[in-house]
């Protein structure tokens, strides 16, 4: 059935819980009568659903138009590609749209990240970053290094090779037993630290487990520079050099996972560069086209692709799509637009307002911590701000799903209220909000969470 530009709205949400299945949706709640939100045009920082209903996108999407909605000049680059080459693949072929990506990706990444892989997104980025450290041992002798150090609550994609290192338990458990190897230490939460215990410890916590796994065992090393799942996790002062350290006296690949946190989105082209340090292999997605059009990267060091550069070597590893040349011309005119409204500048001249807006909000009772860097930042929910206490599994869908998500959203933001570790409230604004934006985000977070403290009892 082809649907015309004027369906109606019964038709649409008809169809959709017909034949749409929503990706990590309970599709069991559209049974009574609730509809499928439908957005159907974006434009700036702001979209609207199929009602008219304008919402200031709060969140990029999912952490991906960096650039905001509605820039024509980028989707035009797509279309001019798709009339002039509309693709063909990068297995053994090159075509000049993929070339000048990966040039201009080299020249924008860190130190001597000179080789990118293209990918089709960001969990297949992760699980070609794994398989690339794996056999990167192998060919340098070291075929029992196959595990991978991650952190718990972490969040580094749904494949199977990815859900070995995401440390969610609630996403694990559906698919276990999961491939060998997954590792995890503690993760960042500054906010939880036990008492007695140092920042210090948490770096040290993956030397620790090195050990504890046998170094000849391990491959990688994986971390985001903010960790999202959890609430946007920061790290403290010198955690990434100590990790550099540590990779380098184990023989172990460090990867740098920016599918969020690269393209801007903490003010840098990416987070290695904010936090001052050199991984081997940095994973991006999301605003490396600012999701005018799918695509990821695996960025390696010259070292890394050392022993895959000569002989009758190669990865053994391909996408399909990986460089497709009409992502690859969105991606160079989206980069264009960074550079033209200089939006990394940007970024980190509105950081401290975005941030006082959100700091302003911690005169409300529920509100127990505000954390984060760049447009990427969170809130943290709690039942009591002296005692830090949290709240149970039940009080959290009580919290989250039966007011704050649906209550957030009818007011018009969108944003993510989650509970992957404690309930926190996640904000990442495109990438060109201002203060306008920021008085509105306040303007809706402000009396929801004033309710929210009066409806949870927190005083």
């Amino acid at each position: 059935m082809a649907l015309t530009a004027a369906a109606s709205n019964a038709e649409l949400q008809e169809l959709a819980k017909r034949h749409l299945w929503l990706h990590f949706s309970r599709m069991g709640s559209y049974d009574d009568g609730a509809e499928v939100p439908i957005i159907v045009r974006g434009d700036g920082c702001y979209v609207w659903d199929q009602h008219g209903k304008r919402f200031l996108d709060g969140l990029s999407s999912l952490f991906c138009t960096n650039i905001g909605h509605g820039r024509a000049e980028v989707a035009q680059a797509g279309a001019d590609q798709a009339k002039e080459l509309g693709f063909f693949t990068n297995w053994s072929y090159a075509h000049p749209r993929a070339i000048e990506l990966a040039t201009k990706v080299a020249e924008l990444a860190p130190g001597d990240l000179n080789r990118v892989f293209f990918t089709s997104g960001g969990s297949e980025a992760v699980e070609s970053a794994l398989k690339l450290a794996r056999q990167y041992h192998k060919l340098r002798g070291n075929g029992t290094k196959y595990k991978v150090i991650a952190r718990e609550t972490a969040y580094h994609g749904t494949t199977m090779g990815c859900l070995m290192a995401t440390g969610i338990a609630g996403l694990r458990a559906p698919f276990e037993p999961l491939p060998a190897g997954g590792c995890h230490v503690p993760n960042t939460n500054i906010y939880r630290l036990p008492e007695g215990h140092t920042t210090d410890e948490l770096v040290e916590a993956i030397a620790h487990r090195i050990e504890f796994e046998d170094p000849s065992t391990v491959s990688a090393i994986i971390l985001e520079p903010v960790q999202n799942a959890g609430g946007c996790f920061v790290p403290p002062e010198g955690y990434f050099q100590r990790v550099r350290e540590i990779a380098d006296f184990y023989d172990v690949v460090f990867i740098s996972d920016e599918v969020i946190c690269s393209w801007g989105r903490l003010g840098e082209w990416f987070g290695a560069q904010r936090y001052d340090y050199r991984p081997d292999i940095i994973t991006t997605a999301k605003g490396i086209t600012s999701a005018y059009s799918p695509m990821g990267a695996v960025i390696a060091s010259d070292r890394i692709f050392e022993p895959f550069s000569h002989g009758t070597t190669s990865f053994a590893h391909g996408i399909t799509f990986g460089g497709h040349p009409v992502s690859a011309a969105v991606a160079l005119a989206n980069i264009e637009v960074f550079e033209r409204e200089n939006l990394l500048e940007h970024v980190r001249t509105q950081e401290p307002a975005f941030r006082a807006m959100l700091d302003s909000l911690r005169d409300i009772p529920i509100v127990g911590d505000v954390r984060g860097a760049g447009f990427f930042q969170a809130i943290e929910l709690v039942k009591d701000q002296e005692t830090r206490e949290s709240f149970s599994h039940e009080e959290s869908e009580t919290l989250l799903r039966g007011y704050l998500s649906a209550e957030l959203f009818e007011r018009g933001l969108i944003c993510r209220a989650d509970d992957r570790g404690d309930p926190v409230i996640q904000l990442s604004p495109p990438l060109i909000a201002g203060p306008e934006q920021f008085a509105e985000i306040e303007s809706v977070l402000r009396p929801v969470l004033e309710e929210a403290s009066r409806r949870m009892a927190v005083r």
